[in-house]
């Protein structure tokens, strides 16, 4: 009561938020006269007088009143478009480093060059992200001139760009691109072994379009650069012969809430004996088990045309927030071969993670973050939380003219299409344009053969035809249009209403099904409306819908046998959407928790990657690693001689270590114990250091030094990688023994990193004493740094060639994912025979294969 009565008086959070910008906005409308009166030179040269204003001291805050005047004026003259107040209100919110929640229509697009200018003027490069490189591209395009006139340099990153493209790109004011591109060319720069071949500056401020879509739907989806492992693919064929035979129930439960599927004794009997094992769970049959549990999820829990497609002898994963095709990504842990064994396509082989980070941890690498969207205040609570973002809801220029019709509701998904193609037919036969929203592919396809029944004329836009999205959105809003679209309806698509369209009551938009998430209904009602367009929405439920039939259909299906409803029967009444409402809270919330666990296990590996990515740049940057080793060399060295006793056993060790790592000699030492060893040892080491440098030269042995270390740290990296990832498979377990698995997988993992960064270490100066120059090999690679010698690496047990540890080089473009959602792996070849000696090598450097990692 008294929280309400406060709000009354002051206005809610939201609205005391908007009038603190009221000031602003009257100093920049203030200013517009005199601005408006510049010549274009002048106006032009008001950038060059920021940048001196901010070099004498002056913050972006000081001059952002000027700066927004001008970049008005700017797109007045450029585009003939003026930004609204309320537009330059969303410009603040979003330089202030927070979410601007901006209706569709309402001009996010226009809006973002406020704030990017303005950060743009510090030098250090402005990120603008978009989910597809479509929008990447057109945004630039559409945009680029305000900048371009005002002096600043645009740049924009397509997939298939050039290293030299991408530096260029990066090096600009302002640089377009996706999600996936930024974060891909990240983990590239952290895998390169000169600075010169690194394309991104460090990450100062970005702007990230359609925010709730890349940081909440994405958030699962870690971007993983993989390399081929040596696993066989024959097993999946194998298992896939096997599944066929179980009977639900009977063989196995599958529990849809938590989408999972397990084998019921009488299926696991089954299943050895198909197998010919005698016990399944047996721990030397650990990897089966693995293989039998995805291909049932493969059978059993994902859809054709529904969670992927076929398409071109590959299964393509469809995108459950947008409907679009994800060429390239794939599932991760073995789920997508057996999805591909399902389907009778060829099995890919299973990749190893080299490089990973998840888009919650890439953009909170960012000095400052700020996004816009249609949505984001069902998920206020998310960002805060997640990613310290706060949400601004700006007001509409116009009010909103669009009404919302209550949810219809049947009893059975027949009943409802039926109701949904009557409603369409009636629309169709008035002239007035509807927009059909479907939550799959298959149910995109059922609709549109029922309305060909009823000889309504309709386009379809899903997944399998995303090419012609584009035209098909420009005549959604026409006269007599009917669309049928899956989400992806829904993201950065402006629906103009035609002439006439206005009278007979706007675009009309029908829900078909509820989605899980509140936000994607409320973007696909968005459609409807824009900028004070009238326009109406309705969904269509069913009680087998898939939220109705698991999260809320029994206290739902109560109250509608007690309303006595009978087949054919429709039901409004808001007792009924309440119930809706709050399974989808529901559903929102248990999704909020997952994303939050998987972060907390995921901050686990950042704090770790920001170290290891912090030694790699030491090593790239430093001129001289020469210190750098002799630390080392004092590390290994006083942890070895820690606790050390003067006995033949305890002399026998040392003389093994030594071995392994220093070829010095013990000669005199087998009394000596503490400090006394540590410094003899040490000496020793160092002058064999000393002779390793004289005999192959300074020159050479600096560059020695830091292709070892960055060879080492990759590879231990690498393994670490895997292993993590292994022990995250199964930490879970620990619950059974009352252990949080949490607590447990941070205590090894720390371990686990301790025993990384010693063998690192170890690793380094063994190879360091072991290379020799020799004169019968030829020339190595090209380097910025000449050798004086060809060199070759001798193993420190078997005294053998051994090639570098990255022997194996994945494609910097290759890619995958974690357990719960899916693995994005971009089209790429691995450096094996695949790449021609000719061919670019796949690193990205930008050298031909045989001048770099095929040497």
């Amino acid at each position: 009561m008294i929280g309400w009565a406060l709000r009354k008086v002051f206005g809610t959070e939201n609205e005391r938020a908007l009038r603190r910008f009221s000031p602003q906005v009257e100093k920049i409308n203030a200013l517009e006269p005199e601005i408006s009166k510049l010549s274009d030179d002048k106006l032009k040269a008001k950038t060059p007088f920021f940048r001196e204003r901010l070099q004498k001291g002056e913050s972006v805050n000081d001059i952002l009143p000027e700066a927004f005047a001008v970049v008005r004026e700017t797109a007045k003259r450029v585009l003939n478009m003026r930004h609204f107040d309320v537009q330059l209100v969303g410009g603040m919110v979003l330089h202030n480093g927070k979410i601007a929640e901006m209706a569709t229509g309402e001009g996010k697009t226009l809006v973002a060059t406020l704030p990017v200018y303005l950060n743009a003027l510090a030098g250090k490069g402005v990120h603008v992200v978009t989910v597809n490189d479509y929008l990447a591209k057109r945004d630039r395009e559409w945009m680029g001139p305000v900048y371009e006139f005002l002096g600043l340099t645009v740049g924009v990153i397509q997939h298939n760009a050039s290293p030299e493209d991408r530096k260029k790109a990066y090096g600009s004011d302002v640089t377009y691109g996706t999600n996936n591109e930024f974060g891909f060319d990240f983990l590239r720069d952290n895998m390169v072994r000169y600075m010169d071949f690194r394309v991104q500056r460090p990450l100062h401020y970005a702007i990230v379009d359609e925010v709730d879509s890349i940081l909440i739907d994405e958030a699962r989806t870690p971007l993983i650069i993989s390399g081929p492992s040596d696993e066989s693919t024959d097993k999946y064929y194998q298992i896939d012969k096997i599944i066929p035979s179980l009977r639900k129930d009977e063989d196995y439960q599958v529990e849809e809430k938590t989408r999972t599927v397990a084998l019921t004794e009488k299926g696991v009997k089954k299943v050895e004996s198909a197998l010919h094992v005698d016990n399944l769970y047996d721990p030397s049959n650990v990897e089966l088990v693995h293989h039998v549990s995805q291909g049932l999820r493969a059978h059993v829990l994902f859809k054709v045309d529904v969670d992927y497609v076929v398409k071109d002898g590959e299964v393509v994963i469809v995108d459950e927030f947008t409907g679009r095709l994800m060429p390239g990504r794939r599932y991760s842990d073995g789920l997508h071969q057996a999805l591909e064994a399902k389907e009778g396509v060829r099995v890919e082989e299973e990749n190893q993670t080299l490089a990973t980070v998840t888009f919650q941890n890439y953009f909170r690498l960012y000095e400052k973050l700020a996004g816009m969207t249609g949505t984001a205040q069902t998920e206020a609570q998310e960002f805060h939380e997640i990613y310290k973002l706060g949400v601004v809801a700006i007001p509409t220029n116009r009010p909103l003219a669009r009404k919302n019709h209550p949810d219809r509701i049947y009893r059975t998904e027949r009943e409802k299409f039926a109701a949904v193609v009557n409603e369409i037919a009636e629309c169709y036969k008035n002239g007035q344009p509807v927009l059909v929203g479907t939550v799959s592919i298959e149910k995109s396809e059922h609709l549109s053969s029922q309305l060909k029944r009823a000889q309504v004329i309709h386009n379809v836009l899903n997944a399998k035809y995303h090419e012609m999205e584009a035209e098909i959105i420009k005549t959604a809003g026409q006269k007599g249009a009917i669309t049928i679209a899956t989400n992806m309806a829904g993201r950065g698509t402006d629906i103009v209403l035609g002439e006439g369209v206005k009278d007979l009551g706007g675009l009309h938009v029908i829900g078909t099904e509820r989605h899980e998430a509140r936000r994607i209904d409320n973007q696909l009602r968005g459609r409807s409306g824009r900028q004070g367009d009238p326009g109406s929405s309705r969904f269509y439920l069913a009680l087998e819908d898939d939220l109705m039939r698991i999260f809320g259909s029994d206290r739902i299906s109560g109250m509608m046998q007690k309303m006595g409803m009978e087949e054919g029967q429709e039901i409004e009444h808001p007792l009924v959407s309440r119930a809706i409402e709050t399974a989808q809270k529901r559903v929102e919330a248990r999704n909020f928790e997952i994303r939050k666990q998987l972060l907390e296990y995921d901050n686990v590996m950042n704090r770790q990657r920001e170290v290891i990515y912090a030694e790699r740049r030491k090593v790239l940057e430093g001129e001289n690693l020469k210190e750098h080793y002799l630390g080392m060399m004092e590390e290994v060295i006083d942890a070895y001689t820690q606790g050390y006793s003067s006995s033949p056993e305890s002399f026998k060790e040392l003389s093994e270590f030594t071995r392994k790592i220093f070829p010095v000699s013990l000669e005199g030492l087998d009394e000596e114990t503490g400090d006394g060893l540590f410094e003899a040892l040490n000496m020793r080491a160092k002058a064999a250091y000393e002779e390793k440098e004289k005999a192959l030269g300074a020159e050479a042995m600096r560059h020695i030094e830091r292709m070892i270390l960055l060879d080492v740290v990759d590879s231990k990296w690498k393994d670490h990688l895997r292993n993590m990832d292994n022990l995250r498979d199964g930490i879970g377990l620990r619950a059974y023994g009352q252990k949080d698995p949490l607590v447990e997988y941070k205590h090894e993992a720390f371990q686990a990193f301790q025993d990384m960064i010693q063998t690192i270490k170890e690793d380094a100066l063994s190879f360091v004493f072991r290379v020799q120059p020799v004169s019968d090999r030829t020339a190595a690679p090209e380097a910025p740094v000449r050798r004086q010698a060809p060199l070759q690496f001798l193993h420190p047990e078997a005294g053998s060639v051994l090639s570098s540890p990255n022997q194996k080089v994945s494609s910097p473009q290759s890619l995958g994912g974690d357990p719960v959602d899916s693995r994005l792996k971009h089209s790429g070849m691995t450096a094996s025979s695949k790449v021609g000696r000719n061919d670019p090598c796949p690193c990205g450097s930008g050298k031909k294969y045989k001048k770099c990692h095929g040497q």
